[in-house]
C-alpha cells in the first residue's frame, strides 16, 4: 500500500474517533457515541464494507492514546513477513522457480502438473495462484519473453507524404427493402490529419478499397506511402501493381498490430463519438455517404486538432509545393494485369475467349490491361511500351486475309465465276415468285 493510500486511512479513522478524543466523557455519554458511530454507513478506504464494529472503534482510539496522540499510529501496519511466502515454503519456492526457469513458457496448471510428477510439490501442496503469480513476480519471471517492441510517435514531414488508411464496420443502412450492414473506408494525411476521402460501401473488399482510393487520389493528388491494414481488402497484386505504376509504396502492418496506424484509428474513435450517435437510425448508403461528406468538410476539417494546434485543412494546405497532382486516367492504372504469350496465329486466350495482336507481338511475352467491368477493352504491353489494343478474333474475316512473305496483309474479295450472276440473297417464301426467284 503506498503512502497516500495509508495516509487517507488514517485521516478517516481519526474522523470517526474524534468525537471520543480531546474530552472528558463520561461513562454513559461515550457508549451514546460509540452506539452513534457503530450504527452509522461509513465509506471506508480500500473496503467494501459500510459499517464499524465497536472492537475496532476502541483498538483506534487506544493505538491513539497510546501514541501521545499521533495520528501515525492509525496507518495501516506494514507487513513484517512482507516478501515471504507464508503458504509455500522456501525450500518449495527455490524449485518452482527453477522449474519456472526452465520452461517459461507454460501455462501455471501444466507447471503445477509438471512439478506434482517430479515430486517438486505434493498432492496437498495448497498454495493458491495468486499467491504463485506474485512469487514468481518477486523473482521477475512475470516478464515477457521477448524485449518490449520500440515503439515511438512519428508524424509526417510533409503532407502526402504517408497516408494512412483502414476500414471500420459501420452501422446498420436501409437497402432494397431491408438492412445491410455498413463499412467506412476512410483515408488520413499523416501530417495534417485531413481526411483524402471517407466512404461507406456495402462490402469490405478490394473493390470498395480501390474506389474510395481512387477518389482520394483525384480530389488530393499522390501521397508518396500508403500504410493500410493487412487485411484482405488491402492485400492485391492490382492494388500494388497500380500504386507502383504512380509511384506510391504500398507498406502493410503487421499481423494484429494496430498501433502503427494509431491515426485512423482515433479518427474512427472521434466519428463513432461526434458523427455516428446523431444520425437517424434508418439511412440508405448515400444517405449516410452525404452525413459523412458534411461533417468531414464543415465539422473535422474546420476543427482545431488537439495534437497539431491547425485545423487540418490549413495545416495540409501549408505546403502546397509539395503535393503531386494524380493524373487524369486514375482508373487506368488499376487494371487487372496479366502475363500472355502470343501465338504464331497472332492470337492471345484470355477469360475464354481468343484476340488478335499486332503481327509483330508473334511469340512474345506480353502484359495484357483490362478491367472486370469491361473485360473486351483489352490494351496490350511489350517492353513498357503500349501497342494498342487487342480485337477479338474473327475467323471469318482472316479466311480473307492474304499473307505474304513480307508480313503485310491485303484484304481480298472472294472471286466468283464469270458465267454465274452475282448472288443477291435468298428469300424464304415468295409470293409471286419470278423466273429469276425459281433458278
Amino acid at each position: 500500500m503506498d503512502t497516500d493510500r495509508r495516509e487517507q486511512i488514517a485521516l478517516f479513522r481519526f474522523g470517526v474517533i474524534a468525537p471520543l478524543v480531546g474530552r472528558y466523557l463520561d461513562r454513559g455519554e461515550k457508549e451514546r457515541i460509540l452506539e452513534q458511530i457503530t450504527s452509522s454507513r461509513w465509506q471506508i478506504p480500500s473496503s467494501p464494507r459500510t459499517t464499524i464494529g465497536r472492537s475496532t472503534v476502541l483498538k483506534w482510539l487506544s493505538h491513539y492514546r497510546s501514541s501521545g496522540e499521533d495520528i501515525e499510529a492509525l496507518k495501516p501496519r506494514r507487513r513484517q513477513d512482507r516478501g515471504c511466502r507464508r503458504s509455500i515454503d522456501p525450500e518449495t519456492e527455490a524449485a518452482l522457480v527453477q522449474l519456472k526457469q526452465q520452461l517459461p513458457g507454460v501455462s501455471l496448471p501444466v507447471l503445477l502438473r509438471v512439478a506434482r510428477d517430479r515430486r517438486i510439490i505434493g498432492w496437498a501442496f495448497t498454495a493458491s495462484r495468486q499467491s504463485i503469480y506474485r512469487m514468481f513476480s518477486r523473482h521477475g519471471l512475470d516478464k515477457p519473453l521477448q524485449p518490449p517492441v520500440d515503439r515511438r510517435r512519428f508524424e509526417a514531414e510533409l503532407p502526402n507524404d504517408l497516408w494512412q488508411s483502414d476500414c471500420m464496420h459501420g452501422p446498420q443502412i436501409s437497402f432494397e427493402g431491408g438492412s445491410r450492414k455498413s463499412y467506412l473506408f476512410a483515408i488520413i494525411d499523416d501530417h495534417s490529419r485531413l481526411i483524402p476521402h471517407g466512404q461507406f460501401y456495402l462490402r469490405e473488399n478490394i473493390d470498395s478499397f480501390s474506389d474510395c482510393l481512387i477518389q482520394a487520389l483525384a480530389k488530393r493528388g499522390l501521397p508518396r506511402r500508403l500504410y493500410t491494414d493487412n487485411g484482405s481488402a488491402f492485400r492485391s497484386h492490382l492494388l500494388r501493381y497500380g500504386c507502383a505504376r504512380m509511384g506510391i509504396a504500398l507498406l502493410h502492418s503487421e499481423p494484429a498490430i494496430p498501433e502503427g496506424r494509431g491515426k485512423i484509428e482515433r479518427f474512427f474513435r472521434t466519428l463513432r463519438m461526434q458523427l455516428l450517435p446523431l444520425l437517424p437510425e434508418t439511412l440508405s448508403l448515400q444517405q449516410i455517404n452525404e452525413k459523412l461528406r458534411q461533417w468531414i468538410e464543415n465539422d473535422y476539417h474546420q476543427r482545431i486538432h488537439s495534437s497539431t494546434g491547425q485545423t487540418p485543412l490549413k495545416r495540409y494546405l501549408g505546403h502546397l509545393q509539395a503535393l503531386r497532382p494524380a493524373p487524369h486516367n486514375l482508373t487506368e492504372y488499376f487494371r487487372i494485369p496479366v502475363r500472355r504469350k502470343v501465338d504464331k496465329d497472332r492470337t492471345v486466350s484470355l477469360n475464354g475467349s481468343l484476340y488478335e495482336a499486332p503481327a509483330g507481338l508473334i511469340r512474345q511475352t506480353v502484359t495484357l490491361l483490362y478491367h472486370k467491368h469491361d473485360p473486351n477493352r483489352i490494351e496490350v504491353l511489350f517492353d513498357e511500351c503500349s501497342h494498342g489494343f487487342l480485337t477479338p478474333l474473327n475467323p471469318g474475316i482472316n479466311s480473307r486475309v492474304r499473307r505474304v512473305a513480307s508480313q503485310h496483309t491485303d484484304l481480298i474479295a472472294p472471286k466468283q465465276p464469270l458465267d454465274d450472276p452475282p448472288y443477291r440473297g435468298g428469300r424464304l417464301f415468295v409470293d409471286n415468285p419470278t423466273q429469276e426467284d425459281t433458278k
